[in-house]
């Protein structure tokens, strides 16, 4: 979010653009928006002014990366009462998304911080002539406050500093049920962070063996839902609700909320600071490239050899562009008893979850996934 940290975001992102008519210049007149996507999860590479209520707006492509756009998070201001504009977004590289099934924008202001979905009714999703026959987003908009300052995003944003934020408050909890760790910075220096929680007695060595669960979430930056979800489950976890005591008593989590802190930070859609898709990486690990990766490895790697623990489950969170409901990605196995503990967990988000979808559930062994995690 905007408001979560001055920082600046990602490079060849717009810094405070007044779009002027041709032929104007000298201070910007009410009306002369002013686009602005330099902070922390911000997305916006380049405006064109087709006309006074017309305005075609760019996708930053993810850093060192140009075949990813579709995080798209900026902020507008400098408006005039009452003015109605359309914007077109217009460089979108996954034509295939939530936009065609019906999915708006978010809009919050300064007056209204709480974000709203645009209605449906003045969004259209398309190929345009206009534009090469590529897809376009519009979408129309009525700015009814002067001074408020609007943002637009693609859903709803969740930044590093609101992670940080997040576990800096567990911390404080000092309960013996959480611990915080660093598992690694990443290359520009951010904190990878390890939660564990589980009863402190299935700490204590000699200690009956721990069943462990690996909760892996936001390898992708513009799946901020992912997010969403890993701080519900922690904040469960956490919680004195009898089940989460019971699971406390009798697994021991490791959960990773971010796993790609600079990715997010920058406003990138799939991408860290270096153009790397990481879930296509797993495969391919370098120390220098992929920090993260490198590190998160290392500790799941020891998990499954120590002979204290029982790795159970690696569980790794995402959010899908283009699918509705939960639903589960794994592999096939020519060891029938193996593949047999795979599927018992979809079985029973079958049985549990109402948003559960059997249908988009899948298993295979395609080889183009052999650097994804469930490889």
């Amino acid at each position: 979010d905007s408001e979560d940290s001055d920082a600046e975001g990602g490079l060849g992102n717009v810094t405070r653009v007044v779009m002027r008519p041709p032929g104007q210049s000298g201070k910007a007149k009410r009306g002369h928006l002013c686009f602005d996507a330099s902070f922390e999860t911000g997305n916006l590479g380049r405006v064109d002014l087709i006309s006074e209520y017309e305005y075609d707006l760019f996708i930053r492509p993810d850093t060192c990366n140009p075949r990813f756009r579709l995080w798209f998070n900026f902020i507008v201001d400098n408006i005039r009462i009452d003015q109605r504009v359309i914007f077109n977004i217009v460089n979108f590289s996954k034509h295939r998304n939530l936009f065609r099934e019906g999915m708006t924008p978010l809009v919050k202001s300064t007056s209204r911080p709480k974000w709203q979905r645009i209605p449906n009714k003045y969004v259209y999703y398309y190929r345009s002539p206009e534009h090469q026959n590529h897809y376009v987003l519009s979408f129309a908009f009525g700015f009814d406050r002067e001074e408020d300052v609007y943002q637009f995003a693609f859903n709803y944003p969740y930044s590093y500093s609101r992670c940080q934020a997040h576990l800096q408050l567990l911390e404080r909890r000092q309960v013996p049920y959480i611990k915080r760790e660093l598992l690694t910075n990443t290359v520009q220096q951010r904190r990878l962070d390890v939660l564990t929680i589980t009863n402190p007695s299935n700490m204590k060595p000699g200690n009956k063996k721990q069943h462990v669960v690996v909760v892996l979430s936001r390898i992708h930056p513009g799946e901020s839902p992912t997010s969403f979800v890993c701080q519900g489950l922690i904040d469960f976890l956490v919680s004195n609700h009898p089940i989460a005591v019971a699971l406390r008593e009798y697994v021991t989590f490791k959960i990773v909320p971010m796993m790609n802190p600079d990715g997010v930070f920058l406003g990138n859609y799939r991408s860290t600071l270096m153009g790397f898709d990481l879930n296509r990486t797993w495969h391919q690990i370098s120390r220098w490239g992929h920090p993260t990766l490198y590190a998160v490895q290392a500790m799941v790697v020891g998990l499954d050899q120590s002979k204290e623990m029982e790795l159970d489950f690696v569980l790794d969170l995402h959010a899908h562009s283009s699918l509705q409901g939960v639903f589960v990605y794994g592999n096939t196995y020519d060891d029938v008893y193996r593949y047999e503990r795979h599927i018992v967990f979809p079985k029973l988000l079958a049985q549990n979850a109402e948003d559960y979808s059997v249908a988009n559930t899948m298993y295979n062994r395609d080889s183009s996934k052999a650097g994804t995690t469930r490889r």
